[in-house]
């Protein structure tokens, strides 16, 4: 399976997974390796990079919704000369695209950013951060001022606020893909300290309004590739992004809940799952097995029995 989740040229993203984990939720590649196998996922997406370090913000920064999370963190990160520093030879060696987040903080930044990493071999493509109040002209002049400094391919991530009319600019600003959409922000109590609170709001009930825009964006604007994120706690979640018109989809924060759970959507939308043979018992099978789980099993099973045969018995 070969995905294109970027308009064509000679450095195109061709995904063989049309799954990946959506921006801050996995760090710089260095956290979750114990508790999922990134190779089942199409690409690799960075937390959030500035130009400059970012210090994070201060006090409590996570609230429980009712129905989801808001949270609050400031975009901490050392700036975009220490992350690559650290973690180039860690993305080198992964088995798949990465796609580094840049926070568009302001268009002097983003156009250096977009400098640094046209010459890194370690990085494949860039993803660009959008703030939630910027105008479709400055869309266009932050996409445009990317786009000239580098020849990989640019995905922006629109706000969900004005998508439609922001994503149009980005695509005619020379946009590759456009993701939709980064986490709407609200306010809410903090419990511990009895102040207000503003922060992206994460949880099932962003999935029907993304979806909405997701199925807009791909009717509107169809000659750039669409990338859908918001909501997805499930497989189905993330079929009916691909159905609305994705190409490719980003899981949030239900990784830091249930972890495989980013695995087996992954193997779900890579054509990988498997149902359950007629008469299994319960302790047989779980969702998310796999082709190449299975593969796995039986390659370990043989090695085991041909391990045996060159044990000598004893008389």
């Amino acid at each position: 399976m070969a995905i294109q989740i970027t308009r064509p040229g000679k450095n195109a993203l061709i995904l063989e997974v049309p799954v990946m984990a959506a921006s801050g939720i996995l760090g710089f590649g260095d956290t979750y390796r114990d508790l999922i196998q990134f190779e089942k996922l199409g690409a690799f997406v960075t937390n959030p990079v500035t130009y400059t370090p970012w210090k994070p913000a201060s006090g409590n920064r996570v609230v429980e919704l009712p129905a989801g999370t808001l949270i609050h963190t400031g975009i901490p990160n050392p700036g975009i000369s220490k992350v690559l520093a650290k973690y180039r030879n860690l993305w080198e060696a992964m088995a798949m695209p990465v796609i580094m987040h840049i926070a568009a903080t302001s268009l002097e930044h983003a156009r250096k950013c977009a400098s640094r990493i046209d010459a890194e071999g370690a990085v494949d493509g860039i993803e660009l951060g959008l703030s939630d109040d910027v105008s479709w002209d400055e869309v266009e002049r932050m996409v445009s001022a990317t786009v000239k400094n580098t020849e990989k391919p640019v995905l922006v991530r629109l706000p969900v606020n004005d998508t439609l009319t922001l994503g149009r600019a980005a695509a005619d600003a020379g946009a590759s893909g456009l993701v939709a959409c980064a986490a709407p922000r609200g306010t809410a109590r903090d419990p511990r300290s009895g102040q207000l609170l503003t922060g992206r709001i994460y949880g099932p009930l962003i999935k029907p309004v993304v979806l909405k825009l997701v199925q807009q964006l791909a009717e509107q604007i169809s000659d750039v590739p669409i990338v859908g994120a918001g909501g997805i706690h499930s497989q189905q979640d993330a079929r009916d992004y691909i159905e609305a018109g994705a190409k490719a989809v980003q899981v949030d924060t239900v990784t830091w809940i249930q972890p495989k759970l980013l695995e087996y959507i992954a193997r779900d939308l890579g054509g990988l799952v498997l149902t359950r043979t007629a008469g299994a018992l319960a302790d047989e099978w779980h969702p998310g097995f796999g082709e190449t789980e299975r593969k796995a099993r039986e390659d370990a099973q043989r090695k085991i029995d041909e391990d045996s045969k060159k044990t000598p018995t004893g008389h």
